[in-house]
């Protein structure tokens, strides 16, 4: 089976780094034009150099708040400008915040639903009739386990992925009869900036190497996933490939998650 996305377009948010990055690159790869969104520029334009290297169509770089409509209203005008359409959207954007309910304010509770929930509400509001037009569609979000198991402590992030995961399957019925395809794919523990941060964050007495082996043995695969690993599974829900796959909430995980 060859994956092929020659003559598509996408748009991946928090595509600068991480999943976003590795997800973009393989589009890229396979021959979509691909639009990375992020705010911060420097990294932004870093990220386009590395996926340019290996692209076959173009690809844009939008500094980009998701969090809030406007820019998103410009992101998607701009992309449709350059690309003439967007076949493929991939919401990604998203931070980890969490810590004990009572912590947690009203305003972290609406800053975590604005970056996640909200903004693939908002992007959907603008390119989901668009391809039910075109009759053709993917829509992709980049979830975490914790959105089907959540744990202590996971507020607000846990909260708003599965409130993604319940939109998510909710679109799907609604595009299922105009080929639009919607999908949810749910990390576990990846090798990724955030990994990083986390291991900069805790500050443990020993190499980053072996903090993350250590991480890795609570996997039942025994190690921690790969970004590259994540992305090929989305280049594939991508595809004309995966041309009866819709509504599905997938575990990217390595077994890892105790709810399939």
């Amino acid at each position: 089976m060859q994956i092929s996305l020659a003559g598509r377009s996408a748009i991946v948010t928090g595509g600068s780094k991480g999943l976003g990055l590795a997800i973009a690159q393989e589009f890229a790869r396979s021959g979509a034009d691909v639009a990375i969104l992020a705010r911060d520029q420097a990294t932004l334009a870093d990220a386009r150099a590395l996926i340019q290297k290996e692209a076959k169509g173009k690809v844009l770089a939008i500094s980009c708040d998701v969090s809030k409509a406007a820019p998103i209203e410009a992101a998607c005008a701009q992309c449709n400008a350059e690309f003439g359409k967007v076949d493929i959207f991939v919401n990604n954007a998203g931070q980890s915040t969490r810590g004990p309910s009572e912590t947690i304010t009203d305003e972290m509770w609406q800053a975590d639903l604005d970056l996640k929930l909200f903004a693939q509400i908002r992007f959907c509001r603008i390119l989901f009739p668009q391809m039910k037009q075109r009759k053709w569609g993917r829509i992709i979000s980049v979830l975490n386990i914790g959105a089907k198991a959540p744990g202590a402590d996971s507020a607000p992030t846990s909260v708003s992925r599965a409130a993604q995961m319940a939109f998510t399957k909710a679109l799907s019925m609604e595009g299922a009869p105009h080929n639009v395809l919607v999908n949810s794919l749910h990390v576990g523990v990846i090798v990724s900036d955030q990994i990083k941060r986390r291991y900069e964050r805790e500050r443990p007495n020993v190499s980053l190497e072996e903090f993350i082996a250590q991480a890795g043995k609570a996997v039942p695969m025994g190690r921690m996933g790969r970004a590259e690993e994540f992305a090929n599974v989305a280049t594939f829900l991508a595809s004309d490939a995966a041309s009866y796959v819709t509504g599905c909430a997938i575990n990217v995980d390595g077994g890892r998650s105790p709810v399939v």
